[in-house]
């Protein structure tokens, strides 16, 4: 449950050497930065919270950004360019992508062509209409494949909001579950803060990112606080964020 009158913490005080594994921080290929001098603000003000390493996650969505392993490629020197002008070589950026799970996940699978976060961690998400009718067939094939599948932002699938045991289901499948540090607020709607409390509060949570496409969602997770109790949830899936993708 949300604790309201417990002591509260702002989320930037834990921040420091964060590992953002889920931002859209590439210019120019979705609906994240819309061009490159918007990318560098970005990463400029996640750096006023101590992030300096980011997992680059353009979609790959066949109807909406049929983007390829070229198109992030070309993007992702474009912003390393920039990054040198700009003297922020310092910041990591590694790229890969957020992949939708649609006919066009499907045949990359196949051939092996997936963008993974990093060794063979690989970032999927679903429709926010209907999951895919195969979907623990899909799970499975993917695993088969030898990739491990982080499933994006589980708290913002609605149709599972009255279904939570199916969380526990899509664990024991094999997947791995990344909440959206935005989604412990309202940002998103009251059910999805419900939701991520509740996956926090089960221990069904392994990553978090930030999801961050704008200038507007980082100022809110700069100005963010939370309970004691939430935070105390938080921190260790923070420090395994951490841990397992950080490259330094």
């Amino acid at each position: 449950m949300i604790q309201f009158f417990s002591k509260k913490q702002f989320l930037k005080d834990y921040l420091e050497g964060f590992v953002d594994i889920h931002c859209h921080i590439l210019p120019g290929i979705d609906d994240g930065a819309a061009n490159v001098e918007e990318a560098v603000y970005l990463i400029k003000k996640f750096a006023l919270l101590g992030i300096e390493q980011f997992i680059a996650t353009p979609h790959i969505m066949e109807d909406y950004y049929p983007n390829t392993d070229i198109s992030i490629a070309n993007a992702f020197e474009i912003l390393q360019d920039e990054l040198t002008s700009a003297r922020l070589s310092h910041i990591i950026v590694n790229p890969a992508a957020e992949h939708m799970m649609d006919g066009n996940f499907e045949d990359l699978l196949e051939n092996k062509n997936l963008l993974p976060l990093k060794e063979k961690y690989v970032l999927v998400e679903m429709s926010y209409l209907q999951p895919p009718i195969n979907l623990e067939e899909l799970i499975k094939r993917i695993r088969q494949q030898g990739y491990l599948p982080v499933l994006a932002h589980p708290e913002r699938y609605k149709y599972y909001h009255g279904k939570k045991d199916f969380y526990k289901s899509l664990k024991q499948m094999g997947c791995f579950l990344q909440l959206n540090l935005l989604s412990l607020t309202e940002h998103y709607g009251k059910g999805v803060q419900k939701t991520a409390h509740y996956l926090l509060e089960e221990n069904l949570i392994d990553f978090t990112g930030s999801d961050v496409h704008n200038v507007y969602q980082i100022e809110k997770i700069s100005n963010m606080v939370i309970t004691d109790r939430t935070l105390n949830y938080l921190k260790p899936i923070i420090k395994n964020t951490v841990n397992t993708f950080s490259v330094i």
